[in-house]
Parts: structure tokens; sequence; C-alpha cells
């Protein structure tokens, strides 16, 4: 069973990728776990199952996880200004044609799950660059975002979508509100609850030698770029919500499973994330496509057959699709950074469905595959 799964997994080799791991979950069990290719390709080392791996965006799950967890004790609305939890944000500036002006509307706390605040990704910014050097490289989390409330905004809040650090103030919102780090809410609040033992925010230095290599691909040419967090991971103190996460593949599906099974979220709280947000107006930036909407942190269908999940995926090759009308939670992890695989992953989900539920649809999905391909590997 699951040939075709694991075919489309074994051809990643052939794009670059050292080596996978894919679970699939049904019902609560393990229907699939497909592992191939090396965490260690320069020494030989084979996958062995239990590599952890920086999972980048994948992080943006459990920060807004965490984020609804509080807002469902009432911490917050919604709809409440983030200036009303950090003054920094009450007077924001914006850009224009007409050059940096006032903003004219305040940014809310929805803007920050939808990705609709304004802010861009920019983590080598003057204003980033100051707060490197005044808390010498330090950077904790809460004290980072008043350096960055003093960048413009590239919009007025609520306008459009951009994938943005939303999610890293966000888990700055997560400190203010619960009075804890946000590396200890999410430990004492997630990690511990869905079991994720070998999972974190903050990794202690002496612990870096337990990541897998890490490698990038650049215009075609893997290299091992070493084992820390890339770009995003601004200072040592700094708890990045929306790219600092490590994880195991085994943590990763736990967690999955607990969101799925009502034991992060309540289930009225999860059809809430997982439900389309976006105006028209606001989905022209989405990257989601023709068959996903975007709710609160997650791409997630829209009622485009057979697309019934919703997920993200990170910047190193993770991969989540998590199917609440077929009981299905997947978790695919890698450690490459713009692989060729990169842009056709999304499939994964495409080929489980296949697999289990109709063989029919793989003429379809080999057409999609043919031209994601063609697009993705133009370099």
């Amino acid at each position: 069973m699951f040939e075709n799964t694991k075919q489309f997994c074994d051809s990643f080799l052939e794009l670059g990728v050292p080596g996978f791991d894919l679970a699939v979950y049904k019902g609560g069990k393990c229907i699939l776990r497909h592992i191939n290719g090396y965490s260690d390709i320069e020494n030989k080392v084979k996958m062995q199952g239990n590599e952890r791996y920086n999972i980048y965006s994948c992080s943006k799950l459990i920060t807004c996880t965490a984020a609804l967890q509080l807002w469902e004790k009432g911490a917050f609305s919604l709809e409440d200004k983030l200036s009303d939890y950090m003054p920094e944000f009450a007077e924001m500036t914006v850009k224009t044609e007409n050059g940096i002006q006032k903003a004219e509307k305040p940014i809310l706390i929805k803007h920050l799950f939808e990705m609709t605040a304004g802010f861009s990704y920019n983590t080598a910014s003057a204003q980033i660059q100051q707060c490197q050097a005044d808390t010498h490289g330090k950077c904790p989390t809460r004290q980072v975002m008043k350096y960055l409330a003093k960048a413009p905004l590239l919009f007025e809040p609520g306008t459009r979508w951009e994938y943005s650090l939303c999610h890293d103030v966000l888990a700055a919102l997560v400190e203010v509100v619960s009075g804890e780090k946000f590396e200890c809410y999410v430990k004492n609040h997630i990690f511990a609850v869905a079991g994720m033992e070998n999972s974190t925010f903050m990794l202690p230095e002496e612990e870096l030698d337990t990541i897998a290599a890490q490698y990038n691909c650049v215009n075609g040419v893997r290299q091992n770029i070493g084992k820390k967090i890339m770009t995003y991971k601004v200072g040592t103190e700094y708890a990045s919500g929306g790219a600092g996460g490590i994880s195991t593949v085994d943590d990763y599906i736990k967690f999955l499973e607990c969101l799925r099974t009502g034991k992060l979220l309540k289930p009225e709280t999860l059809k809430l994330m997982t439900t389309p947000r976006l105006t028209v107006e606001q989905n022209q930036g989405n990257w989601t496509g023709h068959s996903h909407g975007y709710g609160l942190g997650v791409r997630c269908p829209r009622g485009v057959k057979p697309y019934t999940d919703f997920g993200w995926g990170g910047a190193a090759g993770a991969f989540i699709a998590v199917d609440l009308e077929n009981e299905l939670s997947l978790y695919f992890g890698c450690h490459i950074i713009s692989s060729r695989a990169q842009g056709i992953r999304s499939m994964l989900y495409r080929f489980v469905r296949a697999d289990l539920f109709d063989l029919d649809d793989l003429e379809n999905i080999r057409e999609e595959l043919k031209d994601l391909y063609d697009y993705h590997m133009t370099y």
C-alpha cells in the first residue's frame, strides 16, 4: 500500500533532497512511515527517524495554537488593537506613493494571525540591527518588537496579505498576555501536553550537535550550511514564533494529532482557525492558490475538491497536512532550503488521498504535478 506516495517521496532524492521522513496517521494510528536517504550525506549517515530539524515556518502553526489557547481563555479579542497590549504599535507609519505617512488604521490582533498587519519579513532591517547592537546580540523576543514598531509598514493594516513577521509579533503577544516567556508558554502548554520531548523554541548551545545536518540549494548545487537557524533567529534570546521551532517528525505528528483531536484547542476554535478569512482584495497576494484560502495562520480548504486539508510548510522542506474530515494527519520532515522539491511537496497530501481513497485521481495528480514541476524547476 502507498506505493504511489512512496515513489513520489523517493523522487525527492533525485531533486537534491539528502533524506526525508514521512509520517501519516489516520484515526490516531500510524498508517505510513516512509524514511529514505541520509541525514548527513557527506558522512553517509542514514536517516534514522529521530532527527531534530529546524522547522522554520512550521513553527507558525504552534505559535497560532498557543495564541488561540489564550484567546479561548478570554485574554484578548481578535478585534482588539495590538497597541492595547503592546503600546509601541499605537502610532505606526506606512509606506505610500507619497512617501512615509502616518498610518490611518490600527493593527488589530486578527491581522497578526491573518498576515495582513503590514509588516515585512526583513530580519536585517535597520531597526532590528539597532536592537542587535543595543542588546549585544541577545534581542529578547518582547524587546525586539519595540524596534520593529519603528519601521514603516508596507501597507495600511488589513488591506492585503503579506507573508511577514506577523507571527513573530504574535509570539511576543503571547508573552504579554500569559506573563511567561514565549518558549516557556509553549513548552508548558503545548509540548508537555503533546509529549513533545525533543521540541523547543530556545535550543541550548550545548545541544546544537543534536540537530541534523542542514543544507541549502543554490543554483542547483547543494551546500552544507551548518545546524543553526538561518536568518530568522535574530538574537540569542529571540524565540521566533514564525520560524524558530526545532522538532522531530515523531514530536510534530504528536502535535498535529493533539490539535486534530481537540487536546490543544476546542473543536469550535479549530474550526475558526481553519476557515478562510481573507477578502477578495486581501487574497490577491496569498500563496495558497485556487484550492485553499488562509485562516488564522494556516492554509485551509475552501471547497475545491478533493482538497480538505489545512496546514503549512517550512523553508527547509517540512510540510503539514491535516484532514479533519478523513481523520488524517501528515508530516513530512527534511532539512534542505530551496531544493527543487520545495514547490511540489504540496502534492504529498494528494498522493496519500489517492492511495487511500481514489486511485482514479492519479492521472489528475500527475497532470497537476507536471505543471508544478515545470514551474518550480525553472531557476
